[in-house]
């Protein structure tokens, strides 16, 4: 476990403390009994200045836990959105496959067929099976983060339609206002406000 004054340090929010031991060469990924190191905790306690401290010192972004989750992910978890901005960034600045914030997130969205029928390229020719006549303009259909289409709420199941063109984007995005939900649009607005240690 190794000397934890640096997780106590951050635990307590004492950003004096934090820096003094950080000049001193204090070991900055110490881990507690849960793998948490200063920087995981200071995400999720939501210390914005703690964790551009331990930045700029060169906190490893990607160490997880016992629970498996890097810091950016327990101050989504926490719902710290500031400090999750700060950490996304740092996590793109370094790239790679560890990479979360870039990840296709797998997401669907429900849509009465009559909706994407309004696409001007929407034809039998486009679709899977060529055969869309089993399915009503009042079914409940499936549009998927890669823009496929689908009857069955599951991607890659029962598939509708599947070409993907930029008019098909354009339409999916403009006119049926399709988004895949980014990590921040999923914390709930009223965890917005409470975003202050």
């Amino acid at each position: 476990m190794g000397d934890v004054r640096l997780i106590e340090a951050v635990k307590a929010g004492d950003l004096a403390t934090v820096e003094a031991l950080l000049a001193s060469g204090a070991d900055i990924h110490p881990q507690d009994e849960q793998g948490w190191t200063p920087l995981s905790w200071a995400a999720g306690k939501g210390d914005v200045a703690i964790v551009e401290s331990l930045l700029k010192h060169g906190a490893d972004i990607f160490t997880v836990g016992r629970d498996q989750r890097t810091p950016y992910m327990i101050a989504l978890a926490a719902a710290r959105v500031e400090v999750a901005s700060l950490l996304r960034e740092a996590e793109e600045k370094a790239g790679g496959a560890k990479n979360h914030s870039q990840q296709l997130r797998k997401y669907c969205k429900a849509y009465y067929l009559k909706d994407l029928r309004q696409f001007s390229g929407w034809s039998a020719s486009q679709t899977e099976g060529g055969d869309v006549s089993h399915v009503s303009d009042h079914d409940v259909v499936f549009l998927h983060q890669d823009l496929t289409v689908t009857t069955s709420m599951w991607h890659n199941e029962n598939v509708l339609f599947n070409q993907r063109t930029p008019e098909w984007e354009d339409f999916c995005t403009a006119m049926l206002q399709f988004k895949v939900p980014d990590d921040f649009d999923l914390i709930p607005k009223a965890q917005h406000a409470g975003d202050s240690g």
